[in-house]
Formats: C-alpha cells, sequence, structure tokens
C-alpha cells in the first residue's frame, strides 16, 4: 500500500514549525504524525532522493517520539541512490572536532529502513569517495547516531574502487573512481540493536557495515571486502562472504564476532585470517571455499598465547577444516561439548540460538527469536598476562565466564566444580597451581632455572569453554652482584675495551653496557653512543673520526642471570681521542645505536628525534617532542626480523659525520616494510620515508629518495630522486611506481661527480605487470657535505618500516 505524497509535505511542515517554535529537542516529544516516508525517483513518492528523506526522517526524530510498537519507516522504490554527489569535485574532509569526512550525519532511533525491490541489488544506496580519492579521510556514506535500526533489501556501496553496474538500469550503472584500493567506508554506528536484513554491503577496504553498533544481527545479506573491514560486534547468520584480502576484521569487539551457517569465498592465496588485531571470533556451520588447493586458514597472523576462539562443523572445499590446525591450541572445537548450546537452539526458528547470542543485558529479541536459556560464550581470565619472581610473587587467576556482549566487570566468577587449570607438561617445573573453591587459581612461582619461562596457563570449564593466560616466570632474583673489579678502560689501536668483575658466582654476565662520548674530561656533558642490546654485555667499542677531540666514557651496571640490577659505575678515558683517522665508511645494523631522543646536531652524532616536514603541513598531525625510534621485532611483511622501527609518525635519524669536506658517496639501506603487499604505508595522505645523503643536517640541504604512497596504486609505491633545500624538497626525476618496496628491500644511492643515483631491488618474488626494481638518475650540483638523513612521515605498527642495515662509503674530495 503506498502513502499519498502529502504526508512528506506535511511532516516538513509540521516539523519546521516545530523548529521555529522551540528549537531542536527543546520540548517532550509527541506521539508521530507521520510513519512512513516513500522514497522513489519518478516523483510518485514523498521524495525524490534517498538524501532528502534520511534528513527529513532526522528532523521528525527531533520532534516526534517514535518507538519499537511505531518506528518510522523509509521505504525506497528501486533505484540507485546517491548519498554523495559524485559529480562534484570539491573534496569532503571532516567538520571541525571530526576525524572523518560524512556523507550524512544522521540522529535516528526506532527507524526501518526498507527497500521494495525484488532483491536487495534494485535498491542501492550509494557513494564513491575514499582516503585520497575525493575525500581527505576515510569517507563514510553514513554516519548513524541512534538505537534500534533496521535495514531491509538494501545494498549499501561505497563505489570508489568497485563499479558500480545496476542492470535494472544500466544507464545508472557507474565505473569506479580510481582502481587503487583505498579506505571506502559505509556506515559508522553509535548506538545499538541493529538488525539487517537481505541486505548487500559493497566496498573493499574499511567496508565498516553499521560498524560501532553494540550488537547487531547480520541476516540472509552479503559483503565484498578487503582489510579491517566487518563489524567487529555482529552475528552473521546465513551470509555470504568475499574476501578479497587475508583480514576481514581489524579486531572483534567484546566477546567477539559469530559467524552461523555462512559461506566464505578467499581469494586470498596462501594464508586467510579472520582478525588483524587477535580478538575472538566463533564460527558454527560454515563452509569456506577458495581456488588455492593449499590454502590455510587461521584466526590471526601473530596471536597472543591467551586467544582462544571456537568452531563447529567447519569445511573447506567440502573438506573438514580444523582452523589453525598448525596451532590447535588457538582453536577449541564445540563438538560434542555442551557450550555449543550458546549458538544452536532447536528450538529457535533460526535453529541458532539468537536469543543467547544478542539478549545483552536488556534481553533484546531480534524478531523471530526465542529466548530459551543463556549459555556463556567466553571464559575470561584476569589478569591475561603476568609476571612473578619464583619465591617472591603469587598470582591469583580469576575465571570468569561470559554471555554474550557482556564485561569482565559484570559477569560472575564460574565455581571451583566448573574449572580445571592445566598447563603444558614442559611448563610444570615452572609454576605450581593451586585452584581454590571460589573457581580461582593461585600460581606460584617454580623456576630454578637460569633464564626467565613463559607459561601458558589454561582454564576450561566442563562446558567447554577455554581461555589462558600467559606468566613470565623468574628464576628467584638475587642482589645485584658487587664489584669485585671496578670498571677500567685499556686501549689497543683504535679498540677500545671495558675490563671488571661482579661477584656472579657460577652465572652468566648479563652487565648491561653503554658508552658515552663528551669534551668534558669529568663526562657531565656526556652522550650515549652505543648500548648493549640483548644478553652480552657491549664490552668493546671501535674508536672513529667521531670520538677526536673528545672523552670517551663507559659506564657499567653489574647484572647476572639470577640477579637485579645494580647501579652504574662509570670510568673516562685519562685524555681526550687524538689521532683517529678520518671516517670512511660506516656500517651499522642499529643493534646498538642508542634509542633515547636526542634533537643535537653535531658533528659525529646521531640526530634521533621526530620532525614534521613543511609538505606535510596539510595533514594533521603533529611532531612528538619525546619519543621517535625503538628496537624490536618487526610484525606482518617484517615479522620475525629485528632492526629500528618508527615509534611515531615523523620519526627521524640523521648522522653528521665529524668530516667537512666530502666527496662522492655511496648509501645502502636494506629495509623490512611491515606492510606485505608493497604498499608501504598506511594511506596516501603525505605518507612517505626519505632516504638522504651528501646533507647538510643543519640547514636540511642535500639530495636523496624518496619513497611514496600514491593515490594511484595500493600494492605499490612511488620512487622519486628529490633535491633538499633549507627543509623544502623539490623532484629532480620522473617518478616510477614499482613494487618492490617488499621484504627485504635493498636501497642504494650512489652520487658521483654532478650525478644521483639510486637503485632498488626486493628478495620477495613478485608478479605484476608493473616494475619490481627501480633505476633512476638526475643531475646534481656537488657539495662538500656527507650527512646522511632518514625521514619517515607513514603511520607506525602495522604500516612501519624495519630497518635493518646501512653502509656507507665517503670518497674524500680531490685537491
Amino acid at each position: 500500500m503506498r502513502r499519498m505524497t502529502w504526508m512528506g509535505t506535511l511532516c516538513l511542515m509540521v516539523t519546521m514549525a516545530a523548529l521555529q517554535a522551540c528549537g531542536h529537542g527543546g520540548q517532550t516529544r509527541k506521539e508521530p504524525v507521520v510513519d512512513t516516508l516513500w522514497v522513489s525517483p519518478d516523483g510518485t513518492g514523498d521524495y525524490s532522493e534517498a538524501r532528502t528523506a534520511l534528513l527529513a526522517a532526522d528532523s521528525l526524530q527531533r520532534e516526534y517520539a517514535y518507538s519499537d510498537e511505531r518506528p518510522l519507516t523509509i521505504c525506497f522504490a528501486p533505484s540507485v541512490y546517491w548519498i554523495d554527489d559524485p559529480d562534484d569535485p570539491n573534496i569532503r574532509r571532516p567538520q571541525p572536532g571530526q576525524g572523518t569526512p560524512f556523507g550524512l550525519d544522521l540522529t535516528l532511533s526506532h527507524v526501518r529502513l526498507i527497500g521494495t525491490g525484488a532483491t536487495p541489488e534494485e535498491v542501492v544506496l550509494a557513494c564513491n569517495r575514499g582516503q585520497t580519492q575525493g575525500a581527505d579521510g576515510n569517507f563514510t556514506m553514513l554516519h548513524i547516531v541512534g538505537d534500534d535500526i533496521t535495514a531491509e533489501g538494501i545494498t549499501f556501496g561505497n563505489y570508489c574502487n568497485v563499479d558500480l553496474d545496476y542492470p535494472l538500469r544500466p544507464e545508472l550503472s557507474r565505473p569506479k573512481r580510481e582502481a587503487a584500493i583505498v579506505q571506502a567506508q559505509l556506515i559508522i554506528c553509535e548506538g545499538d540493536r541493529v538488525v539487517a536484513r537481505r541486505c548487500r554491503f559493497i566496498s573493499r577496504l574499511n567496508l565498516c557495515p553499521f560498524a560501532g553498533a553494540r550488537r547487531a544481527l547480520f541476516e540472509d545479506c552479503y559483503f565484498e571486502c578487503t582489510d579491517d573491514a566487518l563489524c567487529g560486534s555482529g552475528v552473521y547468520l546465513r551470509c555470504g562472504f568475499t574476501l578479497f584480502s587475508s583480514k576481514p576484521f581489524y579486531d572483534t569487539e567484546g566477546t567477539g564476532a559469530v559467524f552461523l551457517d555462512c559461506d566464505l569465498h578467499a581469494l586470498t592465496r596462501g594464508d586467510q585470517y579472520l582478525v588483524k588485531a587477535g580478538s575472538p571470533v566463533a564460527m558454527i556451520d560454515c563452509r569456506w571455499t577458495s581456488d588455492d588447493p593449499a590454502l590455510r586458514i587461521g584466526w590471526t597472523k601473530d596471536p597472543k598465547g591467551d586467544l582462544r576462539s571456537y568452531q563447529y562443523n567447519l569445511s573447506l572445499n567440502g573438506q573438514p577444516l580444523l582452523i589453525d590446525a598448525h596451532r590447535p591450541h588457538l582453536t577449541v572445537d564445540l563438538t560434542g561439548k555442551a557450550a555449543l548450546s550458546a549458538y544452536i537452539d532447536t528450538l529457535d526458528a533460526s535453529g541458532y540460538n539468537l536469543g543467547n547470542l544478542l539478549a545483552g543485558d536488556d534481553g533484546w529479541p531480534p524478531t523471530g527469536s526465542a529466548m530459551t536459556h543463556r549459555v556463556a560464550t567466553q571464559l575470561a581470565l584476569s589478569p591475561r598476562r603476568a609476571e612473578i619472581e619464583t619465591g617472591v610473587d603469587t598470582l591469583t587467576l580469576n575465571a570468569c565466564a561470559l554471555l554474550p556482549y557482556q564485561s569482565v566487570e559484570t559477569a560472575e566468577q564460574v565455581t571451583a566444580d566448573e574449572v580445571t587449570w592445566s598447563t603444558a607438561e614442559a611448563d610444570k617445573p615452572y609454576v605450581s597451581l593451586q585452584p581454590m573453591g571460589d573457581g580461582s587459581c593461585i600460581v606460584t612461582g617454580t623456576n630454578t632455572s637460569e633464564e626467565t619461562r613463559t607459561v601458558c596457563i589454561v582454564a576450561t570449564t566442563r562446558t567447554g569453554l577455554q581461555s589462558a593466560a600467559v606468566v613470565s616466570v623468574k628464576p628467584r632474583q638475587q642482589p645485584a652482584p658487587a664489584f669485585t673489579s671496578l670498571p677500567s678502560l685499556r686501549r689497543i689501536g683504535r679498540i677500545l675495551t671495558v675490563d671488571y668483575a661482579i661477584d656472579r658466582g657460577t652465572h652468566a654476565d648479563r652487565s648491561p653496557v653503554t658508552w658515552y662520548r663528551g669534551h668534558m674530561a669529568d663526562g657531565s656533558d656526556a652522550t650515549p653512543v652505543a648500548v648493549t642490546r640483548g644478553n652480552s654485555p657491549l664490552n668493546v667499542y671501535t674508536l672513529s673520526a667521531d670520538d677526536n677531540g673528545q672523552y670517551i666514557s663507559v659506564g657499567v651496571q653489574p647484572r647476572h642471570t639470577v640477579s637485579h640490577t645494580g647501579d652504574e659505575v662509570r670510568t673516562i678515558t685519562a685524555e681526550a681521542i687524538e689521532g683517529i683517522e678520518p671516517r670512511t665508511e660506516l656500517t651499522t645494523d642499529f643493534s646498538t645505536l642508542p634509542t633515547r631522543w636526542q634533537a643535537r646536531v653535531e658533528p659525529g652524532l646521531w640526530t634521533v628525534d621526530c620532525y614534521k616536514p613543511q609538505d606535510t603541513a596539510e595533514h594533521s598531525w603533529e611532531a612528538d617532542t619525546l619519543r621517535s625510534w625503538i628496537y624490536g621485532t618487526g610484525i606482518d611483511g617484517a615479522a620475525g626480523l629485528e632492526g629500528l622501527l618508527q615509534e611515531v609518525k615523523g620519526a627521524r635519524l640523521m648522522y653528521t659525520p665529524s668530516g667537512t669536506d666530502y666527496g662522492d658517496m655511496r648509501l645502502t639501506l636494506s629495509v623490512a616494510p611491515c606492510k606485505s603487499a608493497g604498499q608501504g604505508f598506511g594511506s596516501a595522505t603525505g605518507q612517505y620515508m626519505d632516504v638522504c645523503l651528501k646533507m647538510n643536517t643543519t640547514t636540511l640541504t642535500g639530495y636523496g629518495l624518496r619513497i611514496v604512497r600514491t593515490p594511484q596504486s595500493d600494492h605499490a609505491v612511488d620512487f622519486v630522486l628529490i633535491q633538499y633545500n633549507n627543509g623544502v624538497v623539490s623532484r629532480i626525476s620522473e617518478p616510477v611506481t614499482a613494487t618492490c618496496y617488499r621484504t627485504t628491500c635493498t636501497i642504494a644511492l650512489a652520487t658521483r661527480g654532478n650525478q644521483l643515483t639510486a637503485h632498488v631491488e626486493t628478495t620477495a618474488q613478485v608478479s605484476d605487470t608493473l616494475p619490481n626494481t627501480v633505476d633512476l638518475t638526475a643531475p646534481i650540483s656537488p657539495s662538500a657535505d656527507g650527512g646522511i638523513a632518514i625521514q619517515h612521515t607513514g603511520s607506525t605498527g602495522q604500516s612501519a618500516t624495519l630497518l635493518r642495515r646501512l653502509d656507507v662509503e665517503w670518497t674524500p674530495r680531490a685537491e
């Protein structure tokens, strides 16, 4: 049945009159006078545009009290409705105080969005903007604040990187804005109780189908996406998925996302994961398919030891599937376990226990769901990670069974007869477990070895739920050992050695040793120039021309394998260092480079700081004044490798040599990008890394290679030679788009007279039409400078680049 078009006119008249009289929300809202808004492009509805109808609904809600019994329904006739004008050339930017540009910002509760077509493909709510492609920021079609939202029979599509194909009226079809995949989002919610039935959600990166909803049910829906895409609080019932990359969730929320009777097709080859930042998922009665016969499916790439996810009755290409079969401790198979009833309920019309999975703390029953019984779906241990010392500390672990969407703060602790505690056979010599009568467990360290032992303690309920805590168990720590011989320095040629002895008995020496350099004979201005990492004391220091005219001091903090660390004791050279020949080469794997903030630019020093270059002014971030780099282990594409990592955006590393008259230079830098697909950086928002030589590090003048992500590619970066002139950067070559910014990537720069060359290659095997090596040449003006600079303006963490090794050669200038 169709409402008359005059109803739309009436609701707007009433709303405008109310707004003029008392303002938004100024008085108690009235009983609704309008229940349904009709949208049709042919002029037969109340509105011809979805955008206008949604804004009208927002206005109505400010004046009228809609409810579950009397919701506001918006019916959309078959067509393509652009929420944001795809032909408007203006860039969409966030509103003041917001970080995301939205197509529409709405306040809606008790609203039903209904597509009236025969299929959801016939009603399309569309936009086509994304990060750097028509927008500054992760463009999102809709931002909705409110509860109790239902969508049925609609396709929500961000066609920034996907073609819009509309067979019903081909003239409404539209090609994608760009081929390079960027963050292009659909709907972000701030609210609770969202239901989507027979809907399609189409985009690629950061799909965001009602992302942020506290509880969301997706029934008979379809999703196309790449990474960081799905609603982390969702229950997905009889849904279909096409996964174009390996991590459709960034993370899941609370007790995790749930898949029931779903079909998932993975286009990834090799490894398919579900979650980028490990968090729980449950998959029940689901079928995976793939064209890769060797596809391996896991919950997350780099799991913590306490992660547990649940599965039942899964298949891959028709064969039984155990997710993470090579790491089976991460998966709890619910076959034959009572906890399966948390998901399956034959009394519910759906065959699944939706009442349990979505009830939350208010008993919300989605339409057609029966509340028969409540069953916990997660077991939480508190704390999840801890450290204890044998003979000193005890640790109490508390186990709580969590109902869906329940927090640990409101959960009840399990009883003693509901949980058992265990650890692996190999870990039993290092820890003692004492289960208590209230379902908790007291953990005591029994580690008599020389090393700290990491132990995984597992709690299992009689229903089959499981959780784990990761505990670092130290051996009994003795007092810091005394020096039996105080530190002293011994020099042979260019080698300084610190000699000392500590009362360590049979234990290995683990004393942290730090080397310093300064102009003052008392060491009062000393700056760290080399530090101990790992377990072997850095007892040797190689002198260089950087040390000429300066005093070298060394500090030793006494420690052995089972002791605390004592106070540092320093000693210093009796005289300033002299006579070391000018430096002609530098080699470092960064393993002894101090990463403490050091912003001074002085000959012989590494500058370790953070800097915001002028050409990033349009992007809203500020240089950190305390942090810049850390030495650590990479992740994703750099997993398992150690090196120097950016701790903040804008991390900068510069070396100022002690000489003043340098000729040609050669620089080779080995890096391991954490991004594994070749895109190098988080987004094309002024994110790049400059590798520079022949630099005057005071004036920021010199030459280099810029590696930058651009909007034109999502699996490659641009390489271009650059000139720095007092901090202002200009290009001196044409850019080359290439796929070689992958682990391990070797960047070689060289000057020869008035010519700068760059060569970049990777050990990764890449199949692509784009080049996989880079060779660039540009003319330059020779200079006497010999400084080095590495400037990174990209995101950190999963978008960082690990610096593994640096080799530099200098040639003295010809007379």
